[in-house]
């Protein structure tokens, strides 16, 4: 089994970071009923006993304390202090946070050269660290928001550490959008001043963009309140909500992050979990991506909530695979049908027969 680590950088990275690591507990909780730290929980977490002086336990052992493979950056300390503060402070220790007070003003160049240059030791110190408790690293994420200053400024300047560092290592680079309805004046500049960094240094970009994601949570709030028969809904699903698991009571755009988070799990799976046809995380980027500086993918998720039945009939997987094509349900707004795709791949989880595939693949 092989192991990857997750850096947040910025606000936004953090909170989608924080909804990503409760998420993949509650996920885990729910397989993994005898309380063993086996080779899925290995890949995102660390065994560690505190007994023995913090050293790591080995898989197939009870869980002791678990330790997230993440690094958390931001240039101010209010939502690193609410992580450590909140339902999650036991998962990460001290070591993995760097925070500074002032933040970098929305701007790019303060992000990327004043703190790249001033935390740049620290930071690849952090980073050697967190990898060195890896047997096997096979992936780093790296999620950033584009629009804010220590987002796309550090977070990118981070990536081209990770370059330099790790340069076997995947890098693979989820980065959250601004919209035009954006409150940050600069957040257009950093945007493309980042975009610069992302095409040299990232094997593969997930674009995600604030508006779909907003659209996509406006039509799941329509969906479950016209509920159809047929597509019941369980309000507490981890999309729609952050209660009933780590969190306490949600917050504004928890259910925004929540989608970015399943994305997320979604991908990593197979490298979690067995399966019959199991893929490997370097894959995604050796047959999506054509030439090097074009990997940029559109993502796209599908059903866009949890269904109450976990079979599901010939009729709405069918339906599931048209979905993933339309732009309803991809987390960048845009329309690929009316241009070329050049790779596309589809993943299922759960329990899909191969016949039901081809046949969808055909169609």
């Amino acid at each position: 089994m092989t192991q990857s680590v997750v850096v947040q950088v910025g606000q936004c990275g953090n909170q989608v970071g924080c909804r990503f690591w409760d998420l993949a507990l509650r996920e885990h909780a729910h397989v993994n009923k005898k309380g063993v730290y086996d080779e899925a929980l290995s890949s995102f977490f660390r065994n560690v006993d505190l007994r023995n002086d913090g050293g790591s336990c080995g898989v197939g052992g009870k869980i002791e304390n678990l330790k997230a493979r993440a690094v958390l950056v931001d240039m101010e300390e209010g939502v690193v202090n609410e992580i450590l503060q909140g339902p999650l402070r036991e998962v990460f220790d001290s070591t993995q946070f760097l925070t500074d007070v002032s933040g970098s003003g929305n701007n790019w160049a303060v992000g990327h050269m004043t703190y790249g240059s001033a935390y740049r030791e620290q930071i690849v110190d952090k980073l050697r660290k967190t990898a060195e408790h890896c047997d096997c690293l096979q992936c780093f994420f790296l999620i950033h928001s584009m629009g804010g200053g220590t987002g796309s400024g550090l977070g990118t300047r981070v990536l081209s550490m990770l370059e330099e560092e790790f340069p076997e290592v995947c890098r693979i680079v989820t980065s959250i959008y601004p919209s035009a309805e954006d409150d940050v004046i600069t957040s257009p500049y950093n945007s493309i001043l980042a975009m610069k960094e992302l095409t040299e240094h990232a094997d593969c970009v997930l674009p995600i963009e604030n508006q779909a994601l907003v659209h996509i949570v406006n039509k799941i709030k329509h969906m479950s309140h016209c509920g159809k028969p047929g597509s019941v809904i369980k309000t507490d699903t981890t999309v729609m909500s952050g209660q009933g698991g780590l969190s306490r009571a949600e917050k504004p755009f928890d259910t925004m992050n929540n989608i970015v988070a399943n994305l997320l799990l979604n991908i990593t799976s197979s490298a979690r979990f067995e399966g019959s046809l199991n893929m490997d995380l370097n894959e995604i980027a050796m047959n999506l991506v054509p030439f090097p500086r074009m990997h940029y993918l559109v993502p796209s998720l599908t059903p866009l909530y949890t269904l109450a039945d976990v079979s599901v009939p010939p009729r709405r997987l069918d339906q599931m695979f048209s979905d993933a094509f339309s732009k309803d349900h991809q987390l960048i707004r845009a329309d690929p049908k009316h241009s070329l795709y050049l790779a596309c791949a589809l993943m299922v989880r759960g329990n899909v027969q191969v016949s039901d595939l081809r046949r969808n693949i055909e169609r």
